[in-house]
């Protein structure tokens, strides 16, 4: 999850003697998708046949540009910097009196853009738009010691992908049962793990403080202990999180600090307004700054770094600490995002994975509906192949047996959590038929043939390509049977978008 979606999208108006004067301070909430609203302030100054102004919220002032306007309907631009690369996107609304309907484009052009319903408060003219104040540039930071955790992929459960801002103690407690009593535990899944939303402030002490949803974290890490499993948390290293809520900034070893005395074994840190306070050249030294905090912070907490891969996070997310880092922005539960995230988005990253450092290709949809089943096998198949954290993102206490058997699927989770740590190679691309291949520990190989097409399709690994030498036995991970024997190449019928996966052992 980015603000860029989100806040980022939150722009401002322009309009021309065509339409009526604007000037004034306008209201408004943004109401997102399964997410909580978000205010933001309109500070408008029409003078002729021009109209400038900024946009006011929790992430910063933003000037609009571009204006042009006819007969109540106006469009502008807002730029911003994307870690040094300049975004420009297009917005329009519609005015009527002292009402406006705000059109915002979608984030990247992907699905429906949100429209936010403004009204004028005041017709103050307003001052100009406030310097921004100069972000902090950190020194270069020392590498972190590694914390010797997470020597496999952290597999488990986060709340984001389906709950958004509703999750709460009680969800967390009722996933924590369904976990611990469906076979996830037993297949291997420990972490429970709270994403953004769950922040109420800070008390006059400057601790960060969880909001009415969590009554008592540190009794509710308990609860999830007692089950046999691990609890997680969400943070930001700018001043507010993703969702709006408070975030780390200035206060990095007082929170790590309070994570583990609440008994938090998990450290989700997302970059989110990073930006309105670091000069993003910085990151590197951000990250590392709460890698150290959460090294000392007297409890082991696995540290998950949410940047994006932006600024070639994967190349230094180890020195900062990090025991994951995510490779790109965030996944949504389609067969395009999944595909492209999971395919072209990992090429040339399996140097940076080992035991205790991990590519994250972000959460797993499986299970919310927005896929087919087929596409879900390919989805688990891909993210075990790339040595991938597996964090469910579904509603656990309610899931169906198909699903759960994608979810819990021990021979493919055996290749996600295989200790020699490699990460799979794309080792063949025909059109949209792909081969990748992993070694495994004592010579054994995964590999998965995947189609990327809309028609079944016959796919070949051949020996030479995967890294086999001589002959070896194939076993399907999927229907848990053997496939005969590879000599020279491997050939398999592979329905649309689907997967076959197999474990290759030489023959000695």
């Amino acid at each position: 999850m980015k603000y860029f979606d989100a806040i980022g999208a939150l722009a401002l108006l322009t309009a021309s003697a065509a339409a009526a004067n604007l000037t004034g301070e306008w209201a408004g909430s943004v109401q997102i998708p399964q997410r909580q609203s978000r205010p933001v302030s309109l500070w408008l100054d029409a003078q002729g046949d021009s109209l400038t102004g900024y946009m006011s919220s929790s992430q910063g002032n933003v000037p609009i540009t571009n204006a042009t306007a006819s007969a109540g309907r106006v469009s502008f631009d807002i730029v911003r910097d994307y870690f040094g690369e300049e975004r420009r996107s297009t917005y329009s609304a519609d005015v009527d009196g002292d009402r406006m309907i705000l059109h915002m484009p979608s984030f990247g052009g992907r699905g429906r853009g949100l429209d936010v319903t403004m009204k004028r408060i005041s017709t103050a003219t307003p001052k100009p738009l406030p310097p921004a104040p100069p972000k902090v540039s950190l020194p270069a930071a020392a590498p972190v010691p590694s914390n010797g955790l997470a020597k496999t992929p952290p597999m488990g459960w986060n709340s984001w992908n389906k709950f958004r801002s509703e999750v709460s103690d009680k969800l967390v407690r009722e996933t924590a049962d369904a976990m611990a009593g469906n076979g996830m535990k037993a297949a291997g899944y420990r972490y429970v793990n709270i994403d953004d939303t769950w922040q109420a402030g800070r008390d006059a002490h400057g601790n960060i403080l969880p909001n009415e949803r969590f009554p008592d974290m540190k009794a509710l890490a308990a609860y999830v202990h007692g089950k046999g499993l691990k609890l997680g948390i969400y943070s930001s290293p700018g001043p507010k999180t993703c969702a709006g809520y408070e975030g780390s900034y200035g206060h990095e070893e007082q929170d790590a600090k309070t994570y583990a005395a609440w008994g938090i074994d998990y450290l989700k840190y997302d970059w989110c307004s990073g930006s309105t306070v670091y000069d993003y050249h910085s990151m590197q030294a951000v990250y590392a700054k709460m890698g150290e905090a959460s090294l000392h912070s007297g409890r082991p907490i696995v540290y998950s770094l949410c940047q994006y891969g932006v600024l070639k996070g994967p190349q230094w997310g180890a020195e900062a600490g990090g025991n994951l880092w995510r490779t790109t922005g965030d996944i949504r539960d389609t067969w395009e995002s999944m595909s492209h995230i999971g395919f072209d988005l990992q090429l040339d990253l399996a140097p940076y994975a080992a035991p205790g450092h991990w590519n994250d290709p972000d959460m797993l949809e499986i299970g919310n509906g927005g896929m087919t089943t087929t596409e879900y096998r390919t989805h688990m198949s891909l993210w075990s192949l790339l040595a991938a954290p597996l964090l469910a993102g579904n509603d656990l206490r309610n899931v169906s047996p198909a699903i759960l058997a994608i979810l819990t699927n021990k021979e493919v989770i055996a290749v996600d959590q295989d200790a020699l740590g490699k990460q799979a190679t794309r080792v063949s691309k025909t059109g949209d038929l792909e081969v990748w291949a992993r070694p495994l520990t004592g010579g054994a190989i995964a590999v998965g043939l995947f189609n990327r097409s809309g028609a079944p399709a016959s796919i070949t690994a051949r020996a030479a390509a995967i890294g086999l030498q001589g002959s070896g036995r194939v076993r399907d991970l999927w229907t848990h049977t053997g496939r005969g024997t590879i000599n020279g190449e491997f050939s398999a019928e592979v329905p649309a978008h689907g997967v076959v996966m197999v474990r290759i052992d030489p023959v000695r």
